[in-house]
């Protein structure tokens, strides 16, 4: 089906459309495919601003268009009720970005409105004042379009030029209008630039754009995306993701970082389908791993729909660290079994004395004691114990180290293990033996802890391409700081920072960062991370905060949410419900199925709308959610508190920063 290609902005509103006109849509593709447009009746339109588009009937009402790219090849752009359409084409012109050589889309009619509306110059000072007109030209700017931007002094001004710029120059300039120096705008480019550019080849433009024009290989994969088109709309690559994704070559271990939303994951995904297509002994595997069993499953799905090769996807391994871990353990001859968190928890609790809460003492074990592997209370009497807060007397060093020792004698007896424990074994066998991974690829690195990283390590080769890490240390949910250099693997000069927010709207981000505040954030890199740069390529409602007087009430507000969104045409299963207790997971899945709103179950392999606790939903992507339950007594969680009179600085990094969100106890 290489006659059509599918434009990304055409499968949201797909998924939106009703059946019965979707059914319409696959028929006047399929006429494509069958290599005819006998019956299409491609339109010119009178009066459009580009000479290459064109408009098919759909059915009575709707009407699709179409980018005629040459050589027989054309792209579908939308589907919309017919005087939309009609709208649509009219206004747009298609060209190839001098600099870059892709495919862009300009609404010129926009464009026009928006410079009539505006004074002969800047009211203040301009926002681009620190990039000369060259500057512009060199970062891909249209050179017709500088003198309109000399115009624009507010953030206001540029983000009412979303929809009507090329989504890459306004990202360009939002880049500038965030403070980013041009020469740090032209690093993210220079990778991306193409020579002899020629800017009336629009097919050629089209292959160059993979994040925009995807082309179709058959009847198969075009019905794999239909299927699930929002899933399908996710693994589209953008042009910064994938010039980290598709790299040849890298000397070591890579790390990309980057705040929610920028795709690290998909970027993930990427790259380990291009090593594993790269592998040429066929007993040589990729290893995909993450931290929850959740987002392990999620990954699988999302590498299934993005690579259609079953012998590609079969030299790929996607578990999670925890799953990984046992199965090396086991294979070792070690007999266990897993310690349930509720156990675990009653253990810690049972030994906690002298002013210290058995949360405080699983945490320093954790993160201080089997991070820094220590074996006697002589070492941990030494070991600086960084990040940990306030400092411990000698004395108190020695009442920990006993209560710490009293647990684990305990779970020994039971022969029971922990996971951080189970990793640590497991990395030990690891090393006596051939590491079984050509590549590894670490999705939510930020909540990795030591002992992980140690197993990962341990299963991988050190040199070229050996693990490609993804991670956002503000979206860090355990407290595990991690020195990766200390760990063996070394990531200097291999780091690279996603700025570009593709998933999530301005609005949401916006709120996001706010939130966020406090102190910077330290990567895995060591060196502080920063929000600076970050902006979004989409804008959308402001995100609605509603409160409510009592559990009922907000429990029909939800309802009648999720309810409206599927009235829109979102996938059940692209909306998720976020809680912070199982007990509400329970309570608001069994509402919902009384209410006929299918709800996700995998043991039945039911699909539907995601309830879940927010740690289970941490690292997978939605199109809708909501977040019920927040209430002072809930969010934080009591148990994962340290009170302020144990440790003021534990105290305040679970609060997130925002003592707002916290009562001292």
């Amino acid at each position: 089906m290489a006659d059509l290609a599918i434009d990304r902005g055409f499968l949201p509103a797909y998924a939106r459309l009703q059946r019965r006109v979707q059914d319409a849509v696959v028929a006047a593709i399929g006429k494509f495919a069958a290599h005819t447009h006998a019956g299409l009746h491609l339109e010119r339109l009178a009066g459009a601003r580009d000479p290459n588009i064109r408009t098919i009937r759909i059915d009575r009402f709707y009407r699709g268009v179409v980018l005629a790219l040459g050589e027989d090849r054309y792209a579908l752009l939308d589907v919309l009720p017919h005087d939309d359409a009609i709208a649509f084409a009219v206004r747009r012109r298609f060209t190839v970005n001098q600099v870059l050589g892709v495919l862009e889309m300009r609404d010129e009619a926009g464009i026009e409105e928006f410079s009539r509306g505006q004074p002969a110059g800047p009211t203040s000072a301009g926002l681009f004042d620190h990039a000369s007109d060259k500057d512009l030209v060199r970062l891909g700017i249209d050179e017709d379009l500088v003198p309109l931007l000399r115009v624009i002094s507010t953030d206001r001004q540029l983000e009412s030029l979303d929809g009507r710029l090329p989504d890459t120059q306004l990202d360009v300039l939002r880049g500038l209008a965030s403070g980013m120096p041009v020469e740090e705008v032209w690093s993210e480019l220079a990778a991306r630039v193409v020579s002899g550019v020629d800017t009336d080849d629009l097919l050629a433009a089209a292959r160059r754009t993979p994040e925009r024009i995807r082309f179709v290989s058959g009847p198969v994969e075009l019905a794999a995306i239909l299927d699930h088109p929002f899933d399908a709309w996710r693994v589209f690559l953008h042009p910064t993701q994938r010039d980290v994704a598709y790299r040849e070559f890298y000397s070591g271990p890579a790390l990309v970082t980057g705040s929610a939303g920028t795709g690290k994951t998909v970027t993930g995904l990427h790259r380990a389908a291009f090593l594993a297509e790269r592998l040429t002994d066929q007993s040589a595997k990729v290893l995909v791993t993450t931290f929850t069993r959740a987002v392990a499953d999620s990954l699988r799905r999302q590498l299934h729909r993005l690579n259609a090769d079953p012998a590609v996807r079969a030299r790929i391994d996607v578990v999670s660290v925890d799953k990984l871990a046992y199965e090396v353990a086991v294979r070792g001859g070690q007999r266990f079994t897993i310690a349930e968190n509720a156990v675990a928890d009653q253990l810690w609790e049972s030994a906690a004395a002298f002013g210290f809460t058995g949360a405080f003492l699983k945490r320093e074990w954790e993160q201080v004691v089997l991070a820094q592997q220590l074996t006697t209370v002589e070492d941990y009497r030494a070991v600086k114990r960084a990040g940990r807060g306030e400092g411990l007397r000698a004395a108190q060093r020695d009442q920990v180290w006993a209560a710490i020792e009293a647990v684990r004698h305990e779970l020994a007896r039971r022969r029971l293990r922990t996971h951080t424990q189970l990793a640590d074994d497991a990395a030990a066998l690891a090393r006596r033996s051939p590491p079984p991974y050509r590549h590894v690829v670490v999705d939510e690195g930020q909540d990795l802890h030591p002992a992980q990283w140690r197993l990962l390590r341990a299963l991988v080769t050190p040199g070229p391409n050996d693990m490609f890490l993804l991670a956002d240390p503000y979206q860090r949910i355990y407290d595990s700081h991690v020195s990766l250099a200390r760990l063996g693997i070394q990531v200097r000069g291999r780091a690279r920072r996603l700025t570009v927010n593709y998933r999530t709207t301005h609005e949401i981000l916006d709120l996001s960062v706010k939130v966020l505040g406090g102190d910077a954030a330290v990567g895995l890199d060591g060196n502080g991370d920063t929000l600076r740069g970050y902006r979004s390529v989409t804008r959308g409602a402001t995100p609605v905060v509603a409160a409510w007087t009592d559990r009922d009430s907000e429990l029909e507000g939800l309802i009648e949410r999720v309810g409206t969104w599927l009235d829109q045409g979102v996938e059940p299963h692209a909306i998720a419900v976020a809680v912070r207790t199982g007990q509400l997971v329970a309570t608001i899945a069994r509402l919902l199925s009384d209410a006929h709103i299918p709800v996700a179950d995998e043991r039945r392999g039911v699909d539907g709308v995601h309830v879940a606790t927010m740690h289970r939903l941490k690292g997978l992507e939605f199109q809708c959610l909501a977040a019920v339950g927040l209430d002072a007594n809930v969010l934080p969680a009591r148990q994962a508190l340290t009170p302020a009179t144990v440790d003021r600085h534990a105290h305040d990094r679970t609060c997130g920063g925002n003592a707002a969100f916290c009562s001292s106890p």
